[in-house]
């Protein structure tokens, strides 16, 4: 995907939709600002970026999407919007094992055995 303009407009745009960040920062990266656009962006804000960005640029940064950041509707929108229906899985986080280790069991996915101190329990824990 081509870069962004750095334009009033556009940086307005961004200082907005990706509000924690310099709005210069958020520009350099143009497949995350797509992410957050997508999701954060006003139907006036995506008229502007669509200036900027061709439907195909649009398709690219769904499919470069960073996981975590287009929320499940935006993600359904945006892919039928582009012809991609059923919409692909949403981007996933991936938990990083620690050199060595191995895959977790579906025993150990479920979590913790429901105990005393779990606030889960049907009883208090004792004092």
């Amino acid at each position: 995907m081509r870069s962004l303009p750095l334009t009033p407009e556009m940086l307005e745009i961004a200082r907005r939709v990706v509000w924690f960040e310099p709005p210069e920062r958020a520009l350099a990266d143009p497949v995350r600002f797509m992410a957050y656009a997508m999701s954060y962006a006003r139907h006036e804000d995506m008229k502007v970026i669509r200036r900027y960005v061709s439907d195909d640029e649009l398709k690219e940064a769904l499919e470069h999407a960073p996981p975590g950041i287009i929320d499940a509707r935006s993600w359904a929108y945006w892919n039928n919007k582009m012809g991609r229906y059923p919409a692909p899985p949403m981007p996933a986080r991936r938990a990083m094992l620690a050199a060595g280790a191995r895959e977790p069991n579906a025993e150990a996915a479920r979590g913790p055995a429901v105990d005393e101190c779990s606030p889960r329990s049907a009883t208090p824990p004792r004092v």
